[in-house]
């Protein structure tokens, strides 16, 4: 029952909101633009280095390193040991090579990995089982699972079903109809699906695809990693080196080749840049359509660095991003200047659509000692802003320098937790200037800070059995929300859990659903309706993080299974 003076209380909450909040003191300046993040420090040593991190949908995260290379400084649980006549460093090894981290509980558990992972590739599929693929030696066409658990029981397992050649290097995509798609490789030109057709025995397990060897360069190969985005036509967006194209891996062909991205720079591994597409929204106008897409990639190196580097000289990276609208008929690059020169750094959109780079240097490559002087400043890429000139903020810097096997994964509370850096072939903690990083830190992104907590939307639930979204469904969320500014409007994003590694976030998506309508139920209750994805090439089938977004802040998130 509504009662006279909570009538007038909800109508005057209604007239507050419209009314510009310098009026009453409060701070109204975009979280993004004044305020630099903060950072925290998790662990001093989590006893591997994290070259590869990737979050699941019980807040763990899982992380690994290689197996080759000697003893790392965690222990195996209870005496056991990995025997490995192939391993080229220690054939029995009693050391952990793996672990999972616990967000919640900031907590380790160290896990046993049996073949080599270094420089692999990984995709979550629907039931939220992390699929890793290839490695270097003995794991170089090894498929591996790990399946969540919450009693800690579970652990890595290795498939007796192989890949068809060498993936080293390689980087995977979740398709529409759940199976992966792994492209690439050292010396791999090529692509294959996972799990493998068993339906049709004459199927091909392996498609040759000439896009990666044409963009390899002789001495510096600059392909490695390509970059890969799922277009919502069910097309394949592959970026190598410089140039880039739509690829319908159905019919093995070409659909479009894109301009080459304009400059000297290569931003393909070991040129290291990275690369994320920008959120699809999906407004009313276009929920049955195909919405606008825009892939931007930033950093790498001038073509040569790394063969300078292994020199002794370190030139400086590359200092441009380039944008592109693939959904243009006649797209074109649009280039735009960092802060800053940057190679090896990683690429994270946050919930507010906005793009985060950490890590990384400013000269040099990637590559055993082939990188110098580290950028320790994050960098805000502020996606939405229509002045180039403003969507650049740097924020404050870590204590860490965080290059070569580096990387960084959102978790669900906003933060994005970042670890590894090894440049070296095996563990070195006494190497100047730059010795194997062991610690786990977490950032801060600036709308974490306490002043925008008046602006943070608290989900109270998902009214849909289970979590889970419905294809061409909808769903409530109610939410509480202690003054809901009309004019900076709300959001809803789903966000898939990324595979990082090699400055590359595997599978990163962002979509901006739909939101029919806002109803306040109370005081500082409201309540969404909310359209789900329209089909499987918008949002493949799986867990996603989803958040509230208001005024540029966003929610804690809340598991969600789009299905």
């Amino acid at each position: 029952m509504v009662t006279k003076k909570s009538s007038f209380l909800m109508s005057l909450i209604k007239f507050l909101s419209l009314m510009p909040l310098s009026t009453f003191g409060f701070d109204i300046s975009t979280p993004s633009s004044n305020n630099g993040g903060s950072w925290f420090l998790l662990h001093s040593s989590i006893g591997i280095s994290a070259m590869h991190m990737q979050i699941l949908h019980n807040n763990k995260i899982i992380i690994f390193d290689r197996t080759d290379f000697g003893a790392s400084n965690l222990s195996l649980p209870d005496g056991h040991c990995r025997s490995d006549p192939n391993d080229m460093a220690l054939k029995v090894d009693c050391t952990a090579h793996s672990l999972l981290y616990d967000v919640l509980l900031n907590s380790i558990r160290p896990l046993m990995l049996q073949t080599d992972t270094w420089c692999s590739s990984g995709s979550v599929i629907a039931d939220g089982t992390l699929i890793q693929t290839g490695g270097y030696n003995d794991g170089e066409r090894v498929a591996r699972t790990f399946t969540p658990c919450n009693d800690d029981q579970c652990d890595w397992k290795e498939l007796p079903e192989y890949l068809s050649v060498r993936r080293w290097y390689a980087s995977n995509q979740i398709l529409p109809d759940g199976r992966i798609i792994v492209v690439g490789g050292r010396n791999a030109f090529s692509y294959e699906f996972f799990p493998k057709n068993t339906l049709n025995s004459t199927s091909q397990p392996n498609y040759y695809l000439k896009f990666l060897k044409d963009t390899r360069d002789p001495k510096e190969e600059n392909n490695l990693y390509p970059f890969l985005h799922l277009l919502p036509d069910g097309n394949l967006f592959i970026f190598a080196n410089k140039r880039s194209i739509s690829f319908d891996y159905t019919q093995n062909r070409v659909v479009k080749e894109f301009p080459v991205i304009p400059g000297e720079d290569s931003r393909s591994y070991p040129s290291t840049g990275s690369s994320v597409m920008l959120p699809l929204r999906l407004t009313s106008g276009n929920q049955s359509q195909s919405p606008e897409v825009e892939i931007l990639v930033c950093g790498g190196a001038p073509k040569g660095s790394y063969s300078k580097a292994e020199r002794g000289t370190y030139i400086s990276a590359s200092k441009t991003c380039g944008r592109i609208k693939v959904t243009d008929p006649n797209p074109k690059w649009v280039m735009e200047q960092m802060p800053m020169p940057r190679v090896m750094s990683d690429m994270i959109i946050l919930p507010t659509g906005d793009v985060l780079l950490i890590n990384g240097a400013s000269n040099g490559t990637a590559g055993w000692e082939d990188g110098r002087n580290p950028v320790l400043n994050p960098v805000l890429y502020r996606s939405y802003a229509s002045d180039p000139s403003q969507r650049f903020w740097v924020l404050n810097p870590s204590r860490t320098p965080r290059m070569y096997h580096s990387g960084a994964v959102l978790v669900p509370d906003g933060r994005v937790i970042v670890g590894g850096s090894n440049p070296h072939r095996v563990y070195n903690f006494t190497a100047y200037p730059y010795p194997t990083e062991l610690g786990l830190e977490a950032f801060s992104p600036p709308y974490l800070a306490p002043r925008y907590s008046y602006l943070r939307p608290s989900i109270l639930s998902i009214e849909t059995p289970q979590n889970v979204l419905l294809y061409r469904g909808s769903f409530s969320i109610s939410l509480t929300l202690s003054l809901y500014l009309r004019s900076r409007g709300i959001e809803v994003m789903i966000m898939t859990p990324s595979f990082t590694t090699h400055s590359f976030a595997m599978n990163q998506r962002a979509v901006v659903l739909n939101v029919t309508s806002m109803a306040q139920l109370s005081l500082f209750a409201y309540k969404l309706v909310v359209s789900g994805p329209q089909k499987t090439a918008i949002a493949p089938p799986g867990y996603y993080m989803l958040f509230v977004v208001h005024a540029g802040t966003p929610s804690q998130g809340v598991w969600v299974k789009v299905q």
